[in-house]
């Protein structure tokens, strides 16, 4: 391994071990402004990160709603945290379903009346190891991107009001950072767009995508300026960062009160199914600053891009 491979490697690692102590660390009573009345709801929560960030909120004395695409499934995982005395609701859920969507809003409001937390952790990817193949792009994009962008749309309606704020938290990847030095998108005059936040706009986003989908079906994607790794899931998580920055944007303008922050956040490469357990980092450390983030105090955070619990570019 080269010197800088070496050091890198050290600097992370350094930096996992002070995530984990501060997993230990306490909040104190002037951060915690929120109690076992405050409401977070995680999509795609039945297992991996999502799992364990529904478990670290509830920890924490949330009340949590842990939402999964299989009723069956989603309820045993939901009894497992409520064994360990957590407050564990939980609700079926699949984000390209507008029907079940519509219902789950619907029950929020009878139930609970509203929420303070939105988690969009659901999603896929279909290339493990190596692996770079574009064969379900198509569902690729519609869940990662679509599916998360739907879902936070209906929900904002039932965001409740407060003076600390409501907060959107979207799990992303460093795969789809724009300005990455290796897997990014070659064309400088779109990226440029992209990041510009007087050019960036939900059609643009849209548009781009649907571009990627065109070329994978008339399959030029090869030679279309697109990330080389991952390629699919790597589209699909710029989208939803650049739709966290739009959408950061557009919120900005509410009232104190009614506000909403919403950022994004890299978990790693997790020991997940999704990775087919190949990982490199725990869920308990993939989920800290996801959880973090749904916690922070300081209100002047938001359209940000982070990973380990520090800013990065998008």
């Amino acid at each position: 391994m080269s010197g800088k491979k070496e050091r890198n490697k050290e600097r992370r690692e350094k930096r996992l071990q002070e995530i984990s102590l501060l997993r230990t660390l306490p909040y104190s009573d002037r951060q915690r402004w929120w109690s076992k009345e405050t409401i977070a709801v995680v999509t795609g929560a039945n297992r991996g990160i999502g799992f364990e960030i529904a478990r670290q909120l509830a920890g924490h004395g949330l009340t949590v709603i842990l939402t999964s695409r299989d009723t069956s499934v989603g309820i045993e995982a939901a009894k497992v945290l409520q064994e360990m005395g957590f407050n564990v609701d939980v609700h079926q859920l699949d984000i390209l379903d507008s029907e079940l969507i519509s219902a789950f809003i619907d029950w929020i409001k009878q139930k609970y009346g509203g929420v303070d937390i939105l988690v969009s952790n659901a999603g896929v990817n279909y290339n493990l190891g190596y692996d770079n193949s574009v064969e379900f792009a198509r569902r690729v994009i519609e869940t990662n991107y679509y599916g998360t962008k739907n879902m936070i749309k209906a929900m904002i309606p039932v965001m409740r009001p407060s003076a600390v704020g409501a907060r959107i938290v979207n799990v992303s990847s460093r795969l789809g950072r724009l300005n990455g030095r290796r897997n990014r998108i070659q064309d400088a005059n779109l990226r440029e767009k992209l990041t510009n936040l007087e050019t960036l706009s939900e059609e643009l986003i849209d548009r781009t995508v649907s571009s990627f989908l065109q070329q994978v079906e008339d399959e030029i994607w090869q030679s279309g300026g697109w990330p080389q790794t991952f390629t699919d899931y790597s589209v699909s998580k710029l989208a939803v960062s650049a739709y966290t920055r739009l959408l950061a944007k557009e919120l900005s303008d509410r009232p104190q009160g009614e506000k909403i922050y919403v950022n994004c956040y890299c978990p790693g490469w997790v020991k997940t199914a999704m990775t087919g357990w190949q990982g490199n980092i725990s869920p308990e450390v993939a989920a800290d600053t996801g959880v973090w983030l749904a916690l922070l105090s300081d209100q002047t955070i938001t359209g940000k891009f982070f990973a380990e619990r520090r800013e990065i570019n998008f």
